[in-house]
């Protein structure tokens, strides 16, 4: 006995729609991912489980630190879902995980970033790193000091709520009192550091004081300005 072909099932479709954040870093970018820092220590999981267009149209293929950007917003717990305003072809994206764009979509305006009602900061706690911080790592501690034995290769950045002590070389980045503690200090046996920063004011490399370049140096913030003086 022959049966009645059935129907093929039915494709359903329905619409669903997201509100897809747009991040736009500015140069330098150790100063903005700074910024950011400071931001996510006020607003922890703001861009946890959100979608994150990231747009380049304020930097160029030039600009420094520009390879290890999307490295850095990962580690931040930021998700993207686009890039937008770069070509793949600049050489400093060569190693990204490039998504696919999406097409269309409107800007909705500025969005201010909530801050947590935090009643009091967690207790200063002091991180120690018994190894090198190599080209490429960040190390973000914003509960207190972080302590070096060995160097900070040039690439690598170190964040702290507190102060940094590095027992070897400083060649990367240091970037003290996030979170807003302008009493922090950076201590260094060997002042060759790409950019040091307290409390959101930065000096690059060609800024700080040439008479402590290699020497053993602390760099302390005076008023809005970083000084460097020397460490016994």
């Amino acid at each position: 006995m022959s049966g009645t072909p059935s129907s093929p099932p039915r494709i359903r479709l329905s619409g669903r729609s997201f509100l897809a954040l747009t991040l736009t870093p500015e140069a330098p970018l150790a100063g903005w991912l700074h910024a950011l820092d400071l931001q996510l220590a006020r607003s922890a999981g703001f861009f946890s489980g959100k979608p994150i267009i990231l747009d380049l149209s304020l930097v160029d293929a030039q600009t420094p630190d520009l390879a290890y950007l999307q490295q850095a917003l990962e580690e931040r717990g930021v998700r993207l879902i686009g890039i937008e305003g770069a070509g793949r072809s600049w050489p400093a994206l060569a190693g990204w995980n490039w998504p696919e764009s999406f097409i269309g979509g409107r800007s909705s305006g500025n969005i201010d970033i909530p801050e947590d009602d935090v009643p009091a900061p967690p207790a200063p706690s002091t991180l120690l790193l018994e190894e090198p911080i190599r080209s490429g790592q960040h190390i973000v501690w914003p509960n207190g000091d972080v302590i070096i034995l060995g160097s900070v290769a040039s690439g690598a950045e170190v964040s702290a709520g507190g102060s940094i002590h590095v027992y070897g070389a400083l060649r990367g980045r240091a970037i003290a009192g996030i979170g807003g503690h302008a009493d922090a200090r950076i201590f260094t046996r060997h002042l060759e550091a790409e950019l040091v920063a307290i409390d959101g004011f930065y000096a690059t490399a060609e800024e700080m004081d040439a008479e402590r370049s290699g020497k053993p140096t602390q760099v302390v913030l005076s008023g809005e300005t970083l000084t460097f003086h020397p460490m016994a």
